[in-house]
This record gives structure tokens, sequence and C-alpha cells, in this order.
């Protein structure tokens, strides 16, 4: 099955708008000849009719004519119609002109175009079978064009089965646009196998249709295989070209080169890429202001560019420019779309800062410091309040004692002149400055040359003169005097002087410090006398100075205030003092020591030091030597027969001046490995000492003996007296004796008066615990006879011997029986005795 031949087939890459139903055929023939394209009757303006093979003619042709004024010829070889047309007969012809200039060449391609209508009829079983060779069943090539108005139903082609010659044969389709969406958009004649479209296509929203044919009999019986049936929708440029952004924003800075990119607009067209429908052109459709034309706009990539390099914000600091979009490569019949590109001019500092005069003029009055005395002016054309705009001032010359500062104003980007340091009109009655100034940018030809550009200006300050006070000047002023100078010495003092006359007279002198009261100041001449001796190392100098502050008045009371140094020349008073006063060497490891001495006095005065042993015994001069070390050190050193034992060493050191003084040092050769361990070992070699543990642990034993004695003293007499031991108490305890053979023991406490250990006063009362207090044993006596032993244990650190009046003692409430006295003391005896060896 397969379409009827027909003169051409329809084009397959159609590129203009086609309002009307077009079926265009490409002639089957020797090319550069004739093209026939069948057309409608009436052709509108702007619509493409076709397109021509123009490389197969002339591949370099450079110029393309058209001989007919109705109808246009792009580049591509699409032939567009210029104006309305009507065709009034079948045919109207015109030829295209190809002409290669460079070589001289030119070719012909006439073009017909035929109104022709073809009309398909039902095929009736009496009709002559026609007998064709090598008929196949095969995909046909369709298309048919976007929008297009018809009439509808829309003849698209004709499909045929080889197996209609023997049978009937019906025909169907499928697919999208026939049973899928969109329904119903093609059918297919049952006979005759025409396929229609029934409505206008959006190529937007399909391009293609993918449908398959059937061919089956009456019977049902399937005559071909399915035949695949694809139908595109040629493009028409139904679709304006649109900006990405409506508005666009771009910034350039001011005096940017030719070709500088400013920015890139873009635009998208939904039409079919790759075709002149979607080949974009841009273009600069305005500039306000309108001139000069500064940017350019790359007509394929949208890429804006500085075509002038003398953009200056300061004339004009923002353009404006209407951009327009083309598609059909910008041909005029072309769809636009425009927009607004919004480019600001950045800021560069093209403008250096100008003084608004060359030469200022100011005065000031001297003394006066810390005063605003001239505001200097600039203009600069760059943007306010950036760094191109600020001003930055320099004092270039005549600013050597720096009595001057300039500072720049943030408000008004003015320069502040101040006086920081006093000036004197007697020194100088004029200064001139030259005053600089740049921005805090650097200027923009300094970039590329490395100098700086800076505008100058002179500013003449005069100095005002003053009726001033005395002036103490220099502040610091220096005199000498010799140590231990005698009382009343007099030297020349302080001076200060009238600014004025430059003269000292009319001057009053008057002492505000003087650290030991060592002078006094004459009220006239300012002379100094001592009051005191003067001792150089009792002043505590700083440089060797004694500093005394003196205040100077005129006869109108006003005053300054001075310094007097007074170098205090040193002499030689003080002889060396050696530091060190107890030595201890310890004997063999040690076989010497060193001593050292220092003199107060000045190094002229001070060492090198002599060190030697002073008139002494023969055992000193026999055992101890002297060697020096340094200027300040000697060894002292002993032999080996000396004995361990406490010397006293005196030893005389003189300085270079002979001031000399001699000093006994206590010396402790001792048999030790360490000076700190030499203590020990001597109490240990002088014999066996007993420590305080040790003494106290004796005399707390004697007092327990003592205790333990008396307590069997008041047994014995409680026996004579009568009163028998309770019988409970004998079966309950069991009573430890001194014999082998059981003993008749008795505890009773003391009723009477008892002696402590350590002193003879007596003590009455029941016999309380013994308990530690400040590291010593004390045996507590509680007061009365109405407590028991445990009431007397439980008292803390601070158990002492109480001593009490006396008084009567019922005898029930102070007995004990042994046992319990006995734990009681046994511990403690115990612990005692532990202490003493201890100790």
């Amino acid at each position: 099955m397969s379409a009827p031949r027909r003169r051409g087939s329809l084009s397959g890459a159609l590129r203009a708008p086609l309002l009307l139903s077009l079926v265009v055929f490409s002639f089957t023939c020797e090319a550069c000849k004739t093209v026939i394209f069948n057309t409608p009757s009436k052709l509108e303006a702007d619509k493409m009719i076709g397109r021509v093979n123009l490389k197969e003619c002339l591949w370099s042709a450079d110029s393309i004519l058209s001989s007919d004024p109705d109808f246009r010829v792009l580049d591509d070889g699409s032939v567009y119609v210029a104006r309305a047309v009507e065709l009034s007969d079948k045919k109207k012809s015109f030829t295209i002109l190809l002409s290669d200039t460079k070589n001289q060449t030119q070719e012909d391609i006439i073009v017909v175009l035929e109104h022709q209508k073809k009309v398909l009829r039902k095929k009736h079983t009496k009709d002559k079978v026609l007998q064709r060779a090598k008929r196949r069943w095969a995909p046909i090539p369709c298309s048919m064009q976007e929008n297009s108005l018809g009439p509808f139903p829309l003849f698209l082609q004709q499909v045929q089965s080889d197996a209609a010659q023997n049978y009937t044969v019906f025909y169907s389709i499928s697919g999208r646009g026939v049973d899928q969406e969109p329904l119903n958009l093609f059918y297919i004649e049952k006979n005759t196998g025409n396929l229609y479209c029934t409505q206008r296509v959006d190529r937007e929203q399909y391009d293609t249709f993918d449908l398959v044919a059937y061919a089956s009999t009456a019977d049902g019986y399937s005559a071909d295989m399915p035949l695949r049936l694809p139908i595109k929708v040629e493009d028409e440029n139904d679709n304006h070209p649109v900006f990405t952004e409506k508005n666009y924003y771009f910034e350039v800075s001011e005096g940017s080169k030719i070709g500088t990119t400013v920015g890139v607009v873009c635009a998208t067209d939904l039409d079919e890429p790759g075709t002149m429908h979607t080949r974009l052109k841009y273009s600069i459709l305005e500039q306000k202001p309108r001139s000069p034309g500064f940017f350019s706009v790359h007509p394929t990539t949208g890429a804006i560019t500085t075509a002038s390099h003398s953009l200056n914000r300061e004339v004009v600091d923002k353009y404006i420019l209407t951009m327009k979009v083309q598609d059909m490569d910008g041909q005029f019949f072309g769809l636009m779309t425009t927009s607004i590109c919004t480019i600001t001019v950045k800021d560069s500092n093209d403008n250096a800062p100008t003084f608004k005069q060359n030469a200022y003029k100011t005065s000031v009055e001297e003394n006066k410091y810390n005063v605003e005395i001239l505001r200097l002016s600039v203009e600069d054309k760059d943007l306010i309040n950036t760094a191109n705009w600020r001003a930055n001032y320099t004092i270039l010359k005549g600013n050597e004692n720096g009595h001057f500062k300039i500072s720049t104003d943030k408000e008004t980007n003015e320069g502040v002149l101040c006086v920081v340091k006093p000036l004197n009109y007697e020194e100088n009655h004029q200064v001139i400055l030259e005053i600089g100034v740049c921005n805090e940018a650097p200027f923009i030809r300094d970039v590329t040359t490395g100098l700086i550009t800076m505008n100058r200006a002179l500013v003449t300050v005069n100095v005002q003169d003053q009726d001033e006070g005395p002036d103490c000047s220099p502040a610091v002023q220096r005199v000498r005097i010799k140590e231990n100078s005698s009382v009343g010495t007099q030297i020349n003092g302080y001076k200060a002087y009238d600014p004025e006359s430059r003269s000292s007279g009319n001057l009053r002198y008057r002492k505000l410090h003087d650290p030991k009261g060592w002078i006094t100041i004459n009220e006239d001449s300012g002379s100094i006398i001592t009051s005191k001796t003067l001792d150089r190392e009792a002043a505590v100098p700083q440089s060797n100075l004694y500093n005394v502050t003196v205040l100077a008045i005129d006869r109108d009371g006003r005053s300054c205030t001075g310094t007097l140094a007074i170098n205090i020349e040193d002499i030689n008073d003080n002889p060396p003092k050696i530091l060190q006063n107890d030595l201890t060497i310890c004997k063999p490891k040690m076989q010497h020591i060193e001593i050292s001495a220092v003199d107060p006095d000045e190094p002229i005065h001070g060492p090198p030091f002599y060190f030697s042993l002073a008139n002494s015994s023969p055992e000193i001069n026999r055992i101890w030597t002297l060697a020096k070390v340094n200027d300040t050190a000697a060894r002292l050193s002993y032999r080996n027969n000396a004995e361990f034992k406490v010397y006293s060493v005196p030893i005389t050191v003189k300085d270079r001046a002979g001031q000399s003084a001699t000093k006994t040092l206590r010396v402790d050769l001792c048999d030790c490995t360490h000076p700190s361990k030499c203590l020990s070992a001597a109490r240990s070699s002088a014999g066996v000492r007993l420590g305080k543990w040790a003494i106290l642990a004796i005399l707390l034993g004697a007092a327990l003996l003592l205790c333990v004695l008396l307590t069997l003293v008041c047994g014995v007499v409680g026996t004579k007296k009568g009163k028998p031991f309770p019988e409970d108490l004998a079966q309950q305890n069991l009573i430890i004796s001194n014999t082998e053979a059981p003993g008749d023991d008795r505890v009773c406490s003391a009723n009477g008066c008892m002696t402590s250990v350590n002193s003879s006063q007596g003590f009455c009362g029941t016999m309380g615990s013994g308990v530690k207090n400040g590291g010593q044993e004390i045996i507590e006596m509680v007061k009365g006879g109405h407590q028991t032993l445990e009431s007397c244990q439980g008292a803390g650190h601070h158990h002492t011997l109480d001593p009490c009046s006396g008084g009567h003692v019922e005898q029930d409430n102070c007995r004990y029986n042994y046992s319990e006295w006995h734990t009681f003391t046994r511990p403690r005896l115990g612990e005692e005795s532990i202490r003493g060896h201890t100790g």
C-alpha cells in the first residue's frame, strides 16, 4: 500500500506563518532549472510558500534577487510573499537570480506557482484496476502547516494497499489525535484511504503525530501489516521572542575603555529551534539621553558593550536603553519585542580636589594651643560622601617643629588647621605652611603612572604678641656641688627670664619641693645655699641627681616652674662592706666558701676590693687563708688539719682609694653534707639531749604513779575507818593484784589535798582523765566531790588542773573499783611510755 506519485513532496522546513492551507511540492526535476509550488489562489503578505535549495545550483552565491517584486527570497532559499497576491490564472512564474561576484558566475532558477485542486474520488468495482509492479506497504512522510485555516476537513494524503487490486479493502487509523488526546483530530475514509485533519493544530503543543494505518478486507482479514504514519506539524512564526527580564539593570564605571562589557540581555522564542523563526537578532532601539551613542549590542549574543571611552558620570550618570529583539534574523517582517535596560554610570576618581583659593592668611596668639585657626575648602566633582570625594589634607612644608595639625571635617570635607603646640612670638613672628590635598581613593591617572596628584595652597600664619609671664626655659637646669660640702655653701641656682625683655631682673624665686630639705633659695637671685650636709648615698638619686622644684614669680604675680637638678659629686666617704655574717662550711665536701663586698660610692671610689685577714690569733692565721675571686669577691679556705667547731674570722676589705673596714665573720666548720644539716649534726655531736616530748612523758609518768600511790593510801585509810568494801562490787569486778595470791586492794577516791607534779600547790577534788593540751599531758582535777569518773573525761582539749578551795566530799560518790581505774590508766601509761622512747 502506498500513496499515488505526485509531482512533488511537501516541504519539510517551512519557516514563515501561513494563514492559508498550503500543500507545497518540490518538483523532482533537474536542479537550477524549474521549481513548482502548488499554492492557493490567494497568497497573504509575509507568508512563506516554499523553499528552494540554492546551494545545489550555486553554492558560492553572494547575491540573491527575485525578478518579481511580489516575492522575496532569503539566504536559506525560503520564498516569501512580499505583498498580497491573487493568482488570476492557473500558473504564475518568476526567476531567482543567483550571482557570485567574485567568480563572476550567475545561475537562474525558475519558480512556477500553480493553482490546482486535486479531486480524489471513490473507487468503484467497475473501474479498471491499474496493474503496477513492486508496490509495497511502507511509511509515507507527511506534514501539515501549523495554524492552518482549512478548509476543514483538510486533506493530507491518500493511503493505499496493494491488496486493493484483488480485494475490497477498508482503511482505519489509530494513535494520538485519533483515539488518544486530542481525540478526533484525524480521520481516514474507510473506502478510499484519504487522510484528513479536522481542525487547526498548534505546533508548540503538538509537534508530531505518530499514527498507525490498518488495511483489512470485508471479512476482517488483515491485508497488510499495520503501517506507521508520522505526521509532522510544520512551524509557523506565531510566537514573539520574549526577553527574560522586563527591565534590566547594569552598572559601568565612567571612563571605561571601548568594548567594556556592561551586561547581557537574553530572549527566548517558543517556535521551532534551528529555524528562522527562532533566529533572534538584538539591537538598541533607543537611548536616553539620545546622543552621543555610548553603547552597542552584539546582534546574536545580546552583550551590551561601551562604544566610547568618554563616559562621564558628572555629565550623565544614568542611561536608559530600549532593547529590541526580532526573529527571522532581524528581517523587517519578523516578530519583535522590546525591553528596558537601565545603565548606571559608577563614579571613578577622575576629578582631583582643588583648593578654592591658592593662598590663605590667618593669625593666632602666642602660647595658645589646641585651637582651630583656619578652615580650607576644596571643590571635587566626584560623587559626594564617597572615597572619590572625601579629601585628605597634609602639611607639606613649614611644620618642622610640629606646631600645627590639619584634619578633615567629615561633614563639610573642609581642612581644619589647628595649633597643637604653643608658638612664641619672640622666636618667630610668622609661619608659612604649604598644604596639599588629595582623595582617599587614588586618582585614576595615578594608578597607571604611580605618581600622586596633589593640589597645593599656601597658608600664612601671623603670631600675635602677648604680655607673658616669666619663662622657665629650659625646664630643667643643672648645677654641681660636692658631697659633704659644708653647711652654708652657696652656688648658682635656677634662672628664669622675662620673655619680653629677655632679662632675669624683677623676678623672685621660691622653693616648691626639696626632698631632704638640704638647701634654701635666695629669693632675689635664685642662688641656692646648703642648709644641711649633702650625702649622695642618702639622696636615693636618679642618675645621681637631686631634684629641687623652683617657682619664679614676676611683679604681676605671674609665675612659672622649673626643676633644678643638683649633681652631687661623690667623694670616697664610704668603705666597702662585707655582705655575709655567718658562714657554714661542710668539711670535707666543701673546700672553701666565697665572700663578697659592696661600696655605695661611685665606681671610681669602689672596686677592685682587696680582702685580707685582720690582726687575729695565730690559730686563725694558721687555719684560714684568703684568695681573690674577682673585683668584689674573695675565697675563704681552711687547711686540712682544721677542727670541727665555730671560728670567729676577722676580715678587712679595702677599696681602690684606700677606704677600708673590718668585719668578723662567724664561720662554722661542720661535719655535714650540706650546710642546712649542720645544726642537727652539731647537736648530736655535743651529746644526747632530751626533747620536750620526752621530758613531758617522764613528768606524766611520775604524776600517774603518784596518783596510784595516793589511791592506795586512801583505800587503807577507808578500811581503818570501818567502811567495808561493797559486796556487789566485789562480785561484779575482777580486781588485779600485784601479788600472786588474791589481794584485798581497794579503790577509793582522794578525799584530801594532793600535790601536783609540777607545782607544790595543793589541789582537791576527784581524779580526772589525762588528755592532751598543746602537745602536753595534763592531769585534770575536777572541782567538788559530786562528779564521777565519766563526768571528768570528755572535756575536750582544754582540761587543766583546776584548784579548789577544799570542802567536804562524800566518800561514796568518789569511790571507784580497781578494774575501772585500771582500764582508764593503763592505755595512757602505755601511750606515754611510747612517746617517751620516741622523744
